[in-house]
């Protein structure tokens, strides 16, 4: 843990790794808190469910319902190695099926809920997915595509009880031991993958070890004022789908014995999240761009939460944002960076240093972060170059699943290149600049335009398809599509056109994800493309910029 008497300085001079050869997350964050000293009867998991109702569960609860379940899947066939599929929101049966997973050593794949059955297709058929665990929310997607994925055996699903092809969750897990033997797993060792979308094609899996946890502990210290502290309760809105709310949040506060809180919202609600946080008493929240600026918008909360720390990240914040910040949730908001592949290596700590607004931070401790060239070199200050993380870190990935090539991609020298530009000033603080590929970011997620381009031209009507970023006050950026339509498809005229689009935003909508469509649709004649037909998307935002500094848009 690091030292909060400490200078920033003396932190990172201070700071080693302690990486033991074995260790297993699901052991860590559950069964550790159940040894000898202590029997595991604090609270791991404060759940409230869409009609207010709150349940909560110890730690030794957590440990004796993964191990029952752990020996339900193994029934299934899952053994080390074997992916597990996590289709769930917040909730206890998610925290279940990932300590479970990893007690197996077998590897979790999470998956979103919004996910329509195309997204779903992909990242099971593409990880090998033996066995999925969901709800019957989910089941209708899954049983449209079932018939495509030959690796999956089996679908755990809670309420499914006498469903058929389904196993119901709860029946298996009660009727399984509650006696089981973790994996001795090594800390390199494969433990998770997590969907990331890449610049071209579909989504890439960056595969992460065990370590990977313990890699993100600083990074959850550091922005979270020394998390732990004694009464803290952590807290986000972000899907646990997502590398933001499972490794930012839920898996670091269980590894520390804090109480997690969690809520299955369909639709982020900022005065409900004030009330929230303020009826469980929640201190430590992350809470990610799009969703501070819907509480600011809401104007002053009606319930004012007691927080200790908030964090930030995945979008830049301006000093705006920061004032509003500590008059209205009494804290200053620390931002932080990252990304799937290696997550939370910048950050701030107001109580340590001085936090500028519009920057990210500096590196935290533990995590070697610079700025390099196309090689690899380290810059000078307030060069501009590629935001890299030194190769070795803990929280790095192990690499793409299945996808050597964009591997190698990924590396310049002795350098993880995060695929962001930015510098860094003479005082260590890094400043983002901009993506150095097309990556998307909207509302926190980062979006490839690849799989969205992959699904229109799925639909009848489109013979070309290019997506790109456009700036959003709210979101930062929302996708915008321009479409080359076939001859046979030229709506007449305006109104069939408008129905197009409409038609053309609800097909991507209902197939990938609603954070993933497109919110604008221009049709064009054509695209730009490079000699070798690959399509200018850099062009295409060149013109966007242009509109809008002329006023066009």
């Amino acid at each position: 843990m690091l030292d909060a008497a400490a200078t920033y300085e003396a932190c990172r001079e201070n700071f080693r790794w302690s990486i033991p050869a074995t260790y297993n997350i699901g052991v860590d964050v559950c069964d550790r808190h159940c040894g000898p000293g202590g029997k595991g009867e604090h609270t791991a998991l404060i759940v409230e469910d869409e009609n207010g109702q709150v349940g909560r569960t110890s730690f030794a609860r957590l440990k004796s319902l993964s191990n029952c379940l752990a020996n339900a899947l193994a029934g299934l066939g899952v053994g080390k190695g074997d992916r597990v599929g996590i289709l769930l929101s917040q909730s206890l049966e998610t925290a279940l099926a990932h300590i479970a997973t990893y007690k197996l050593g077998a590897v979790a794949v999470p998956l979103f809920t919004l996910f329509g059955p195309d997204g779903l297709e992909f990242r099971l058929a593409d990880s090998g997915a033996k066995v999925l665990v969901t709800d019957m929310s989910q089941i209708d997607k899954i049983e449209t595509i079932r018939d495509r994925l030959p690796d999956l055996k089996a679908v755990l699903a809670i309420g499914a009880k006498r469903a058929p092809k389904l196993v119901d969750f709860w029946a298996a897990l009660m009727s399984a031991s509650d006696a089981f033997e973790p994996v001795a797993t090594l800390a390199s060792d494969p433990a998770i993958i997590i969907y990331t979308s890449g610049t071209t094609g579909q989504p890439k899996g960056a595969l992460h070890a065990h370590r990977v946890l313990l890699g993100h502990l600083p990074g959850v210290e550091f922005p979270h004022e020394f998390f732990p502290k004694q009464g803290d309760l952590f807290w986000t809105p972000a899907d646990w789908a997502w590398i933001g709310g499972l490794f930012d949040v839920l898996l670091p506060a269980l590894h520390h014995g804090v109480p997690v809180l969690a809520h299955r919202a369909r639709k982020f609600d900022p005065d409900f999240a004030f009330g929230l946080m303020a009826r469980h008493g929640v201190r430590n929240v992350f809470l990610p761009p799009t969703a501070l600026k819907l509480m600011r918008q809401a104007g002053p909360p009606k319930t004012k939460p007691a927080l200790r720390s908030v964090g930030s990240g995945g979008e830049t914040l301006g000093a705006e944002i920061l004032e509003w910040g500590k008059a209205a949730l009494g804290v200053t908001i620390n931002e932080f960076y990252g990304q799937t592949e290696c997550n939370l290596v910048v950050g701030n700590c107001a109580g340590l240093m001085a936090v500028k607004p519009g920057s990210m931070g500096r590196a935290i401790p533990g995590h070697q972060v610079a700025i390099v060239d196309e090689a690899g070199q380290v810059l000078n200050a307030g060069q501009t170059g590629h935001i890299a993380v030194r190769e070795g870190d803990p929280a790095m990935f192990l690499g793409y699943w299945n996808n050597p090539q964009g591997t190698a991609q990924k590396f310049a020298g002795d350098w993880m290149l995060s695929g962001d530009t930015g510098r860094q000033d003479e005082d260590g603080y890094f400043w983002f600049q901009g993506r150095a590929d097309d990556v998307i970011t909207s509302a926190g997620y980062r979006i490839g335009p690849g799989e969205i381009e992959d699904c229109l031209l799925k639909h009848p009507a489109v013979a070309m398809a290019a997506a790109i970023g456009v700036p959003d006050p709210l979101r930062t950026e929302i996708v915008k599509a321009f479409l080359v339509l076939k001859p046979d498809q030229r709506p007449a005229d305006q109104a069939a056109q408008q129905a197009l689009a409409e038609s053309i935003k609800a097909f991507v909508r209902d197939r990938l994800a609603a954070h993933e469509y497109p919110r604008q649709v221009e049709f064009v004649d054509s695209l730009p493309l490079t000699a070798t037909g690959k399509i200018m998307r850099k062009d295409l935002r060149a013109l966007e910029a242009q509109r809008t500094k002329s006023g066009d848009r």
